[in-house]
């Protein structure tokens, strides 16, 4: 593994990559396949930091043979299903496999462009300069905590999801899991199969809900083939197979979406998908409840003005992007925060730059940063 100090006397100007996840290592194996030099930057110790840091029970949500990373495919002994620790098992083969140059320990804090090369404002103070660079610092980067009323009071114990790992601390517990998306749903399913005393999920928009395979045949292939289809034709088919596949959970407190699936998706809201949460909202094990409004001491307040007593309130409402810091300066974001362009584009007036790893695609996003690293190494070798 190259040394910080050794960058700092290169003069070969390589295309730096910012993280080591997925995003970030398979652009640097695509960029090296094409004869490219790539240099991976990671703020931690070891590749694949936020997947390590996910909870105990998390598989992909996409099969593995449409989740490979290019020039290694995963596993067959991992499974249809890749579990986490596999997961990080693969980044790792990943990296040694294709040989990648990365430098760990080094958290890259701002970067700007010099003439037409880029500079990188990194640990200790130094300026690394490259022909171009690759942020893939990761869709989730910084946990985001809502500024509830009355948070910074509440008497009992209240963390974000980034912070769980299985169930055993909560057993005997009552839990309120804060947002329906898929960590939220598969957390609250997680505690309700696992000794919690009692488990709410708090839902502000209800969510669409899909089964991860019917038949054998995944949620994420059919996701791939209606991407390029007209919003109506897939919120029509989607309300369909909802009705087919998914039982209607409105008397649990769980309705049905007014909007449809793709709707939603391009609003930025993928669909959840069911590993295990139906099951436990039916059987009444896991019950929604109205989004949180405030705390009043030991007391949530929800939306529709109840008041409930939980011990425990996980939070899994997301993250930020944080990419100001490092290119905000740039006129790159949208109001957002996240990225005009991705993949093989790269912003007009800032050309050398570019983005992978910020969308979250109902095709899979790792199908999608492979795609996308791809294309970066074409434009990138011309």
């Amino acid at each position: 593994m190259p040394d910080l100090r050794d960058l700092d006397r290169t003069n070969d100007r390589p295309v730096y990559v910012i993280g080591a996840g997925p995003g970030g290592l398979a652009v640097a194996a695509a960029l090296r396949e094409r004869g490219v030099r790539a240099v991976v930057l990671e703020k931690s110790d070891s590749v694949g930091a936020s997947w390590r840091g996910h909870y105990d029970r998390l598989h992909l949500h996409t099969t593995r043979r449409l989740s490979g990373l290019p020039g290694l495919p995963i596993p067959r002994r991992f499974g249809r299903w890749v579990a986490r620790d596999d997961v990080v098992r693969y980044l790792e083969k990943y990296a040694e496999f294709h040989e990648l140059e990365l430098v760990t320990g080094v958290e890259v804090s701002r970067i700007e462009p010099d003439g037409s090369d880029w500079v990188l404002h990194a640990t200790g103070g130094r300026r690394l300069t490259g022909r171009a660079v690759v942020v893939a610092t990761g869709f989730n980067h910084t946990p985001r905590m809502p500024d509830w009323p009355g948070r910074d009071a509440f008497a009992g114990e209240l963390l974000h999801a980034s912070a769980y790992r299985n169930p055993a601390p909560y057993e005997g517990r009552d839990v309120l899991v804060v947002g329906v998306g898929n960590t939220g749903a598969e957390i609250a399913a997680d505690l309700a199969g696992a000794g919690a005393a009692r488990v709410r999920l708090a839902v502000r928009t209800a969510p669409h809900i899909v089964r991860r395979s019917t038949a054998g045949w995944p949620a994420q292939r059919t996701g791939i083939l209606v991407r390029r289809l007209p919003v109506r034709l897939v919120d029509a088919a989607g309300r369909l197979l909802a009705r087919i596949a998914v039982p209607d959970l409105s008397a649990r407190g769980l309705p049905r979406p007014d909007a449809g699936l793709y709707t939603r998706v391009r609003q930025g809201a993928i669909p959840v998908q069911d590993v295990g949460l139906i099951d436990a909202v039916r059987t009444g094990r896991v019950e929604p409840v109205a989004a949180v409004e405030s705390f009043d001491d030991a007391k949530v307040v929800l939306a529709d003005g109840s008041r409930i007593s939980p011990d425990t309130v996980i939070a899994a409402t997301g993250y930020h992007r944080a990419l100001e810091p490092l290119v905000g300066h740039l006129g790159v974001l949208d109001e957002r925060g996240r990225p005009v362009v991705h993949g093989g584009r790269t912003p007009r007036e800032t050309p050398g730059l570019y983005f992978t790893g910020f969308t979250n695609p109902i095709s899979g996003m790792l199908r999608e940063i492979a795609l996308d690293a791809r294309k970066i190494a074409k434009a990138l070798s011309k």
